[in-house]
Formats: C-alpha cells, structure tokens, sequence
C-alpha cells in the first residue's frame, strides 16, 4: 500500500509513550538440532544440534524444526517434559546471559541450553513512577519474560524481581501465553498510584544463582556463531541456511531496532531485521511501504515511521551510520 492512502488496520498502532519496553526475542534461534529447508529447496537438510538443559542434564540432539514453537517442541521431546515449561534458550552458556539468548540467527555449531520453570513467586508493587524500568521479551513460542531491568528504577527496588522470570499473570489475568508486546502493553495500562499484583515464575536453578541484574545484548552480542553461515528462522515460511548480515545491514537493523523503540515502544531485533530485508531490493518508500504491508501489516505502522526506516536503510547503503 503507497504511503499516505490510509489504508492502514485501525486500531493496532502502538502507543509511542514507554513505561514498558518490549523486545522480542526473534523467533528462538535455531539451536542444537535444526532442520531446515534451504530457501527454494524441496526436501528439508537435516541440521543436528546438540542441546542440554541448562540446570543440568545428559546431552540431547535436536532436529527437524522450522520455527520456534517446532523447536522448543523438540528440546522438550529430547528431555522428555512438556515444551511449555521451557522458558527460554540461551547459547553456549548454561547462564541466564541476556545477551547469549537464542534468537532467530543461531551459528551452526552454537549449543543450546534450555531453562525450564522453576520456583513460582509472587509480589505486590505500588506503581509510584510512569516507568516501571523492565524490558520484556518472549521466546517466540509463548513465553514472555523479563530481559532487562533499567538500574535505578522502580521494578530495581523489587529484588525479589529478576532478569529472566516469566511473567505469569498481571492482576490475576493469565498472560502466560501472550506475546511481548502484548504483556508490556498490559504493565503500561497499569494507572499509577495503584498497587498491583505479578504472578511470577524464576528459570530452575541448580548451577548456580542467577544473576539478578543484567543487561540486554546488542545484536552482534545477540548471535554467537562460530562461522559465516546461520540458520535463521522466521516467523512465515520454513527455516533457512543463509549467510550472516553484511555489516552494513547490521547497521541499518540496529539504527531500525533504535526506531522500533522511539515509535512504537518495543525493542525487536527480529522485526528490525525483517524490514531490513524487506527494503533490500526496494526503489522508492512506495514499495517499500507496499512490501511491509504485505509481510507486516498487522503492525499498522505509522507512515512517518515507514518514511524514517527508509531513510536509515539508506543511510546504512550510502555509509552514513556508524
């Protein structure tokens, strides 16, 4: 759709104050066992990955996925436990590292480790300030959590609250399998003044304790491979075997990513990613507008944002970002 014509979805454009940020964590990466389809081929290669839960476990192999709900499906299956009781996945480190979380690039010889549901907590919080301080992101399979606590802030004070807990319920209501975007939006909602009530849930501990504050991971921290090829999964379509991003669109996902949050209030490295891809080929901001509609239209994004990532993806081309 050309920009300007209106012809947007109502109702879904986000809200560009943030007392929550959200930030996806692209469809988990493909870890220790991936099948994967390269792009235009008939039969699936299968890419074998080894993965091990991260409070402790024999090693397993993992194959045969093409997302992230398919994968948490066979880290689950490996181990024998449900594939909701798996958090999240971080790479090649046992750790809650925020900055080692599986995303949606993961190196071909990168090993999984799986952090599972451990002890549930709950807590009451007075909503004194406008900005609550977390960063929330999900697995891509339906498990939201927290990635960052900004230092200083009022959910620092909370120590009970942690880098890493799934955030279970808000005020009763189950969130437990809703998106991030969708969970930071519910703790914005919240009215100020007023006490409300996180049901929560802390990844299994057996290593060692979790850090309780850490901070969120760049995008070059965000991929730990080993090598030029990745394997990337996507939201739509199969997993595919591809090249890592030229450094020059690395810098035009990150200035993006930057945009996603001074807009619309969420971190998406993913989503950056995604559009970066979409305005790769793309002439002018007419197709490229038509081309997000096509993909992303349910974002219903605001033309002047389409207009300033057109113009950043320009200026990663001409060399202008640093």
């Amino acid at each position: 759709m050309p920009l300007g014509l209106g012809n947007k979805k109502k109702g879904k454009a986000k809200d560009t104050s943030k007392l929550v940020d959200s930030e996806a964590v692209a469809p988990a990466a493909t870890p220790p066992g991936t099948a994967v389809a390269p792009a235009g081929a008939g039969s699936a290669s299968r890419l074998q990955f080894h993965a091990q839960l991260a409070h402790g476990s024999p090693t397993g192999r993992v194959e045969g996925f093409g997302n992230a709900r398919e994968l948490y499906a066979k880290v689950a299956e490996a181990f024998g436990i449900a594939p909701a009781e798996i958090m999240f996945c971080t790479l090649n480190t046992h750790k809650v590292d925020m900055d080692k979380l599986l995303g949606a690039q993961i190196g071909l010889e990168d090993f999984i480790f799986a952090h599972i549901k451990g002890k549930r907590k709950e807590v009451e919080v007075l909503k004194s300030d406008d900005m609550l301080g977390l960063t929330v992101t999900d697995n891509g399979a339906g498990c939201a959590f927290i990635k960052r606590i900004k230092e200083g802030s009022l959910m620092d004070q909370i120590k009970i609250i942690c880098v890493g807990d799934h955030i279970e319920s808000i005020n009763g209501k189950d969130v437990s399998d809703c998106r991030h975007y969708e969970v930071a939006k519910m703790l914005k909602d919240l009215e100020k003044g007023q006490m409300f009530k996180l049901q929560l849930i802390e990844p299994r501990k057996a290593f060692e304790e979790i850090e309780p504050r850490s901070t969120g991971g760049t995008l070059t921290a965000a991929k730990i491979s080993r090598g030029r090829e990745t394997l990337r999964l996507r939201t739509k379509g199969p997993a595919t075997v591809e090249e890592m991003p030229s450094e020059v669109e690395e810098k035009a996902i990150k200035k993006v990513d930057e945009l996603l949050e001074t807009y619309m209030g969420i971190r998406d490295i993913e989503l950056a990613a995604t559009m970066v891809e979409a305005g790769r080929d793309k002439k002018n901001p007419d197709e490229f507008a038509v081309a997000l509609d096509e993909t992303l239209g349910d974002f219903a994004f605001p033309d002047e944002f389409v207009f300033d990532v057109w113009g950043a993806i320009g200026d990663a081309k001409q060399g202008r970002l640093e």
